[in-house]
């Protein structure tokens, strides 16, 4: 069976493949554990938009890559610790937070930015346009018993 190191291998390649999209995977595949999501309505038919996040790993110091589901805000990009439910944020949030300063591949055009946590009334609107458009994302939130945290990472 795959790990979830295995699938980012494959979804980074075909990323930089594609100019920044990923195929949607099957049903069998999102149950194998392939971190991209079925065909979700409103999307474009060729594949799910994503981002490639650099990150430093808060204790490790390792760089690390992180393909995430994101929103355009203005010329700058949400993205969710979801963490698919878990009760726990996800390492790339943890290590955003503890090195704030990285770059991230969108299309194929590499951008420095600065992340940041977005609270009050900037996280409540990018949120709530968020579960507009992937209503998953509130069941999300509900089963992991913590708000998820919206990082904004803005161009530097």
């Amino acid at each position: 069976m795959p790990t979830l190191d295995d699938w980012n291998v494959r979804i980074l390649a075909e990323f930089r493949e594609n100019a920044g999209y990923v195929a949607w995977s099957s049903p069998e595949q999102f149950a194998a554990g392939r971190p991209v999501p079925p065909y979700l309505p409103g999307f474009p038919e060729k594949g799910m938009p994503l981002i490639l996040v650099h990150h430093i790993g808060a204790k490790t110091g390792k760089a690390r890559i992180s393909p995430l589901f994101y929103q355009p805000v203005g010329d700058n990009w949400a993205v969710f610790g979801t963490h698919g439910g878990s009760p726990r944020d996800p390492a790339w949030y943890r290590n955003l937070m503890a090195n704030p300063r990285t770059v991230i591949e969108a299309g194929a055009e590499e951008i420095p930015v600065e992340a940041r946590l977005t609270a009050g009334e900037e996280r409540a609107k990018i949120w709530a346009d968020q579960i507009a458009q992937v209503p998953k994302f509130a069941e999300f939130e509900a089963a992991s018993g913590r708000q998820v945290p919206v990082v904004l990472l803005e161009r530097r």
